[in-house]
This record gives C-alpha cells, sequence and structure tokens, in this order.
C-alpha cells in the first residue's frame, strides 16, 4: 500500500477516534451548563477555525489527539472568575461526569464498531474454540526444546486455564522472550514444563511453534495440472503425505512445494471413505506445484444485530482483561515493553488494514478506541484517571489540595507519559528496517 494510502488511513482512524474522545467531554460539559471555549482536532496552530456561540472549533496543525478547552477548567486561570458557568465552579461530582465521558465514549465507539463488524459475518476457523491439543511441534522452536508433543493438551499458561487455542495464543503472545510455566495433559498425566517463547517479529509476539491439528482441505483444482490428472477433487480432505500427518495448510504445502519431481501418496477422506492418490509435483521455479488451493476447516458466522451486540460486549470485556494483564505485566516484568506501540506502528497497521478492506480497517479502529479508552482511565495524573483520582483524593481528605500539589502530581504524571511516549517511538523506529540496521545494539 503508498506511503498516501498509509497517512490518509491512520489520519482517518485517528481522527475519529480523537472526535470521539472530545465529543464525549464536550457534550457533559455542554448538558452540565459548562461554557466551552475550544473544541479542537489536533494540537498546535489552528489550521482551520470557525466560532458558533462561545465555542471555537477548530482543526489544528499537530494530528495525534486534541482537546476541549473549558471555562475555569484550571486555579491559575487568568480569566477564571468563579461564574457558575466554569468547570471549577460545579461540584466533584458534575466534574467527573465530564472527565469520564470522554475514555466512555471510545468504550462505546469499541462496542459499536466491534458490533457492526461481526454483523458482517465472516468464515471462521474452527480449531479457534477448540481445546488447545497439539497436533504438531515445529522443529526447532521453543514448543520443541520444552518438550511438547503432539497429542499433548494444554491446560494453562503462567497459571491461567486455557480453555480454547485462541485462549493459548493470546496467553503466549503477550509473553515473549520470559520463561512460562504451562502445565498439560500427556497420556491422561499432567505435567508442567517451562518454554521461552520467541518473538521473531516486528510486533514481539511471543510464539512457541505448536500448531492445532487440522485436516487440510483441497478447495478447488486447476485443470489440466497434476492434482487433476491424479484424481484430486474439490472437497477433499488431506490426512497424511508418504504416511505423516498432515495437520495444517502451512505443512502441507511446504510438502508439496519441497517434492518436485518427487512422487507422493496422498491418503485421502473422500465421502467418509479413505483413498490413496499417488501424484507428482512439478517444479515452476524455486518452487513444486500440484495445482490445487489449499484450505483449513471454517465455520460460518453471521449473528443477528441482538447477537452481535452481545457479542461485541463479550469481546471487549475480555479485550479489556487481556489490555489490563498486559499493563499488569509490564509492572512485574510479565510483559515485553517492546510490544507497545506509538503512532508509527499504528499508522502501519492502519495502512495494512486498509489495505486488508474496511472490515479489517474497523476491527483496527474498534481495538485501538477500546485501548484508548481504557488508557485514558488510568490513575495517572494528566490522564482524565489521573483528574478523577485527584478529585477522588481531595473528597476523601475533605479538602482541595493546593495549586502548588496539584502541579507537582501533574508534572510526575508528564515524566511518566514522556517515558511512555520514548519506549513507544523507540521501539516504532526499531520495526523500521533501515532505521533498525543504523542501531549498532541491536545487530
Amino acid at each position: 500500500m503508498s506511503s498516501l494510502n498509509t497517512i490518509a488511513a491512520f489520519l482517518f482512524v485517528l481522527g475519529v477516534l480523537v472526535f470521539v474522545h472530545e465529543l464525549g467531554h464536550f457534550l457533559a460539559a455542554r448538558r452540565l451548563g459548562v461554557r466551552v471555549l475550544t473544541f479542537s482536532l489536533g494540537f498546535g496552530p489552528k489550521l482551520l477555525k470557525t466560532k458558533r456561540g462561545d465555542t471555537e472549533y477548530c482543526v489544528s496543525l499537530i494530528p495525534l489527539g486534541g482537546y476541549v478547552k473549558m471555562a475555569g477548567d484550571s486555579p491559575d486561570d487568568p480569566n477564571r472568575t468563579g461564574q457558575p458557568d466554569e468547570f471549577l465552579s460545579k461540584t466533584k461530582w458534575e466534574r467527573f461526569q465530564v472527565l469520564i465521558m470522554g475514555p466512555l465514549m471510545n468504550i462505546i465507539l469499541a462496542v459499536v464498531v466491534m458490533a457492526f463488524v461481526l454483523a458482517q459475518g465472516a468464515e471462521v476457523p474452527i480449531y479457534e474454540d477448540q481445546p488447545p491439543t497439539i497436533g504438531a511441534v515445529e522443529p526447532e522452536s521453543p514448543g520443541e526444546r520444552a518438550g511438547l508433543q503432539a497429542g499433548d493438551l494444554i491446560l494453562t499458561v503462567a497459571g491461567d486455564p486455557v480453555d480454547t487455542w485462541e485462549d493459548l495464543f493470546l496467553a503466549i503472545g503477550t509473553r515473549p522472550d520470559r520463561d512460562v510455566p504451562i502445565t498439560l495433559r500427556r497420556a491422561g498425566q499432567t505435567q508442567s514444563v517451562t518454554v521461552l517463547p520467541t518473538s521473531d517479529n516486528r510486533f514481539e509476539i511471543g510464539d512457541i511453534g505448536v500448531l492445532p491439528d487440522i485436516d487440510p482441505i483441497v478447495a478447488s483444482v486447476i485443470a489440466g495440472e497434476p492434482a487433476e490428472r491424479a484424481g484430486l477433487k474439490a472437497g477433499d480432505v488431506v490426512l497424511a503425505v508418504d504416511g505423516k500427518r498432515m495437520v495444517t495448510r502451512t505443512k502441507l504445502i511446504e510438502v508439496i512445494s519441497s517434492s518436485g519431481g518427487r512422487e507422493l501418496d496422498l491418503t485421502i477422506r473422500r465421502d467418509g471413505q479413505q483413498v490413496q492418490i499417488r501424484v507428482t509435483p512439478e517444479q515452476r521455479g524455486d518452487r513444486a506445484l500440484l495445482g490445487v488451493y489449499v484450505t483449513e476447516p471454517t465455520r460460518s458466522f453471521t449473528p443477528g444485530p441482538l447477537e452481535a451486540i452481545g457479542l461485541s460486549v463479550q469481546k471487549n470485556i475480555e479485550f479489556s482483561g487481556l489490555i489490563f494483564r498486559t499493563l499488569g505485566g509490564l509492572f512485574v516484568g510479565d510483559t515485553s515493553p517492546r510490544q507497545l506501540m506509538g503512532p508509527v506502528a499504528i499508522a502501519q497497521l492502519s495502512g495494512e488494514s486498509a489495505a486488508a478492506g474496511w472490515i479489517a480497517l474497523f476491527s483496527l479502529m474498534a481495538s485501538i478506541s477500546l485501548n484508548l479508552g481504557l488508557l485514558n482511565l488510568m490513575p495517572i495524573p494528566v490522564l482524565d484517571g489521573g483528574h478523577i483520582l485527584i478529585m477522588a483524593m481531595e473528597g476523601v481528605a475533605r479538602r482541595d489540595f493546593s495549586y502548588a500539589v496539584k502541579e507537582k502530581m501533574l508534572m510526575a504524571g508528564f515524566a511518566v507519559l514522556m517515558m511512555l511516549m520514548v519506549t513507544v517511538i523507540y521501539n516504532d523506529l526499531t520495526r523500521i528496517a533501515w532505521i533498525e540496521n543504523l542501531m549498532p545494539w541491536r545487530n
């Protein structure tokens, strides 16, 4: 995808998320009678602006955020008069409503957009919601080094139960380059092993090299190619090649690609019966081909509107738990800081998702919106959650803190955010190959 389209997709996603967040603050302030002076998308010099009533609406130069400026929202505001329409003239409960609505709108947006995506339907791999019984272990993978075997049923990862393959991928994916204890059942006996997931990808997603047991399916056969001449048909299920089980589509393709000119003995299931077919892949350039398109078993998934909303709420609750576990893992060392992404990585993902279609782009938008909403609720001064925390502490103390005390809290929060920004920008830069090559400590 071109750089221009990537930038456009990034600005679209970020623009929607920022607009919805600031709209939440704006609507809550207006509902409670707070005078809003500025509603800005972006920071810095104003590129476009118009004024309606007391409010100036503008688009600013730096698109990495936005703000709603309310009358009397700071103790050191020289224009603060103490009038009833100023932010600090409102009760703590009313100010809480204004602060909470920004993150809440992002969470609501995540639910609505995810419901829209789910309502479109999809073909979902069957294995995702099945128990994680290992079908194959990649050679020289972390799983093989830990002694994992085909047929093992993984029960827990780091003490947390994993009931499905999706649970397993999430549990391992958030723990790259960390020793992870795994409990499994083998031949009726429960065993424990420790595995070190690798992270050989730009987003530092952990992987241990275990695969589900899936029978690849011949989706279509190209006329005149070796597969058709040998008698393969669409719908055939490939069970084994030369007596070796084929547990994934990827494995089958690897075997075919490396067998140019060598006859293969395929065990096929067709109409409930096993059939043996002998076929010889033809070498074409650097790989061998049979002339088939291979897929994996899927199930159709098309919920109704109400079901889509319910599933969206469920998915967002699950994702929220994952986000909190990831954040908690940063503090105890279970999660690598390398998994944090900044604007450059988000722009890359936006471009890739847009290239895959609107559904993929909206899925990304829902995910980022949920992250944005939850992260803004973190009790870090400067963030909405930090302001709410300060108000809560004032409520417990039954007095307002002095401006000097609040300023120190905000500076501490600003320092934390700057450390976070440095981390995510560094991570983003190392995901760009030519920049990483300029970092000798990364090579």
